[in-house]
Parts: C-alpha cells; sequence; structure tokens
C-alpha cells in the first residue's frame, strides 16, 4: 500500500474521528440529547473499505448499524446532514427520525438500521439478491451471533452473491466479551457455510490484501477493532485501549498530523454554525 494510499484512507478517518470528538463534547454539554453510539476507535475500517471501492469505481449497497456514522461519513454522507439529525432536525439525513443508530442516505445508497440487532443482515442479503448489486453489510460481534444472520450467510454462500459482511469486531457485546458468549470464530462460520472468510486486524494494509476478491464471490471479514468510548454515550471504555488512529498519524508523519489539524479547526466550525441555528 503505497504512502499516497494511506493518506487518502487518513483524510476520511480524521474527517471521522474529528466528527466524534465533536459528538462527544455536545453530548456532555447536553446540546445532544439523543443516546449516540459513535465509532471512534473503529473509523480505519469504514475509511478503508470506501477508499477501496473508489478506487475500483463501485458504489455499494450498504447496510450499516449501530456505531455507523464513520461509515456514513467515509462513503460520502453529508455532515451538515448528519449534525442535523444528531440534533434531532427535520433537516437530518434521515429527518430527524433515525437518530445515531439508524443513519440513512439515497445519495450514497445507505440504508438505515431498524434497531433490531442483526436484522441488518438478512435485510442487505435480500436487496442483494434482488438487484445483484455489491454489497457490504456491517455487524457488531454480538449482532453476528443472531440466528437470522446465520441464515443470510447460506443464502449469500448458495447464490454466490456480490456481498461483504465486514464484522467489526470490538470483543464486547455491552460489556460482556466474546470468550463469556462463545467458544467459536465467525471466519469459521463463514468457511462452514463456505464463504471466503478471515479472521484480521483493523490495519488498511490487512484489508486490502482481500480487496482483489471483494463482490466477485461472498466474503466474511471478522475485523478486531477497539472502541474507543462506551457501547452507548460518552464514557472512556479503557485509557489504554490501542487507537488505530493515533498509531496511524503517528506512521505518517508531519503530513497527516496537518491534515488532522486541519480537519480539527473545520468540523469544529460546522458544529458551531449548525448549533448557532437552533
Amino acid at each position: 500500500m503505497n504512502k499516497n494510499f494511506r493518506l487518502e484512507i487518513f483524510k476520511k478517518a480524521s474527517l471521522c474521528r474529528n466528527f466524534e470528538e465533536r459528538v462527544i463534547e455536545n453530548v456532555n454539554n447536553k446540546k445532544i440529547t439523543t443516546p449516540v453510539y459513535v465509532s471512534a476507535g473503529q473509523e480505519f475500517i469504514a475509511a478503508t473499505l470506501s477508499s477501496i471501492c473508489k478506487k475500483k469505481k463501485i458504489k455499494p449497497l450498504i447496510f450499516g448499524q449501530h456505531r455507523c456514522h464513520s461509515t456514513y461519513l467515509a462513503f460520502g454522507g453529508n455532515i451538515i446532514k448528519l449534525i442535523d439529525e444528531l440534533l434531532g432536525r427535520e433537516s437530518g439525513c434521515t429527518k430527524g427520525k433515525g437518530g445515531s443508530a439508524s443513519i440513512h442516505s439515497k445519495d450514497i445508497n445507505m440504508f438505515g438500521h431498524d434497531g433490531l440487532m442483526g436484522s441488518n443482515g438478512p435485510i442487505g442479503v435480500g436487496a442483494c439478491f434482488a438487484t445483484k448489486k455489491p454489497t457490504i453489510i456491517f455487524l457488531g460481534d454480538a449482532a453476528a451471533e443472531e440466528d437470522y444472520v446465520l441464515g443470510a450467510l447460506g443464502w449469500a454462500s448458495h447464490k454466490k452473491l456480490p456481498i461483504l459482511f465486514i464484522v467489526e469486531d470490538n470483543d464486547l457485546s455491552i460489556l460482556t466479551k466474546k470468550s463469556v458468549r462463545r467458544n467459536w470464530n465467525m471466519k469459521d462460520v463463514a468457511r462452514s457455510f463456505k464463504l471466503e472468510g478471515h479472521d484480521i486486524k483493523d490495519d488498511p494494509k490487512e484489508i486490502e490484501k482481500h480487496s482483489n476478491l471483494f463482490f466477485k464471490k461472498p466474503m466474511l471479514l471478522n475485523i478486531n477493532t477497539n472502541r474507543i468510548y462506551w457501547h452507548a454515550g460518552s464514557g472512556i471504555d479503557n485509557k489504554k485501549t490501542f487507537d488505530r488512529f493515533r498509531n496511524e498519524k503517528t506512521k505518517l508523519g508531519n503530513q497527516a498530523i496537518k491534515i488532522d489539524e486541519q480537519y480539527k479547526i473545520n468540523i469544529k466550525k460546522l458544529w458551531k454554525l449548525q448549533l448557532e441555528k437552533q
């Protein structure tokens, strides 16, 4: 992966991280009063996938779940509409009715989640089967355990759909670790259904390594990642949690630092302008 492509991914991740930091700020100062599920810590997954899709000139159908702000932003969603959505305004991307967990946008082919954990799995598979369009379904490691998700994997495999299942595996269902909930891995489940299945780190280079098969055959990537903030809300899980964003910024050096500083300034201004409209 060359440095220019890594910087392109970093730009999207910086947009997402700085947006989420302003969300946390506005939850804490009571400007946002509805529940939020922030993607800070996991933003490189959406940033990498969207950059790969752009490179391949593919505009996939996108089925997100909660913790989907980065998915929306990385794939080109309108940032002003997302701010307004979190402020409960009719000008929001889901008319102020979807909130943090149900982001929807026809402009980027992103379909809002209905709130039933993992239901975007079979719904996304159905949409892919009906349209034969490249499709990405984002699941959490707990949502992937739902029985209807497993049935959807089997159908996607049998029909050889151009679909990519992304399990954003932060090892937690609210606060319950995977080791308490199960003794199996989603990679093995995928392979048992004759899907291409891999268990990888939240690392742009590892994601790109598998991209030559994206949408050519059904695939599941279980991506081991970390959330920086609570399952819902603005608290911090663990100050020592590995932070991919900080790690990549250090690796990429001065160019990345300048990019991040500019996003920090610009996004802070956008939030200020939108808040002043209240």
